[in-house]
């Protein structure tokens, strides 16, 4: 197998919501998914709207696989994440979008976001997100004319979980918008891992669900 590289896009944003809560990408939701695609020797590069440094939210010490993280060169690299205008997705095998609250307030709405989303999947890539992740998949039209997420199976952070979390910081609920735009949506009770697998899409509603995810997308390109 040649050498497999995944781009993840990820949240520029540092606050949401009246309340200005910070926020960031969620640490987890990268230290994971990472674990899985360096075991098996996937490069994992990092794009953002703007570049820089992304900030960061939910950082857990007892987790030896976030310790990794913060430690890692990878780290570094996502602190001088390429501004996704400057990159070209059809470069990589697979995009990777991961959650945080920070996703919701740009790259839920970022035209440079969904013009990457539909360039990889219409050239036939795999397109994948992670717990907010998918509101990265909102308002996509690919270049037969159809939205990405009408008709198809996925999940995302459910709207039971963001009751319990940010529901007065997010700008709208991500479940309810998929299923707006024709998504066969299903999740897991709060906090569970659930992976959704459909054709290219691959998704996982929370932060349990990141290492999970990955590894059904190293499956899938271990079968290219």
């Amino acid at each position: 197998m040649s050498m497999k590289h995944i781009l993840f896009i990820v949240t520029n944003t540092h606050v949401i919501g009246p309340n200005k809560r910070p926020t960031g990408f969620f640490f987890p939701e990268i230290a994971h998914p990472l674990e899985v695609f360096e075991k098996h020797g996937i490069a994992v590069e990092y794009a953002s709207p703007l570049g820089g440094a992304p900030t960061e939210d939910g950082y857990d010490e007892k987790d030896p696989v976030q310790v990794a993280f913060r430690n890692s060169k990878s780290l570094r690299r996502l602190g001088k994440s390429r501004k996704l205008s400057e990159v070209d997705v059809l470069d990589y095998d697979a995009i990777f979008v991961p959650g945080g609250l920070g996703p919701m307030a740009d790259i839920a709405t970022d035209a440079g976001v969904k013009a990457a989303v539909a360039r990889a999947w219409d050239a036939g890539r795999i397109v994948s997100a992670v717990c907010h992740g998918p509101c990265a998949f909102l308002g996509v039209k690919l270049g037969d004319g159809s939205a990405l997420v009408n008709g198809r199976k996925l999940t995302s952070f459910s709207n039971q979980e963001e009751f319990g979390y940010a529901k007065d910081d997010v700008p709208f609920l991500l479940e309810d918008a998929l299923v707006k735009e024709g998504a066969q949506f299903s999740s897991a009770e709060p906090w569970q891992p659930k992976v959704i697998v459909d054709g290219r899409l691959f998704t996982g509603q929370n932060p349990a669900s990141g290492g999970p995810l990955a590894e059904e997308i190293v499956k899938a390109l271990r079968s290219n």
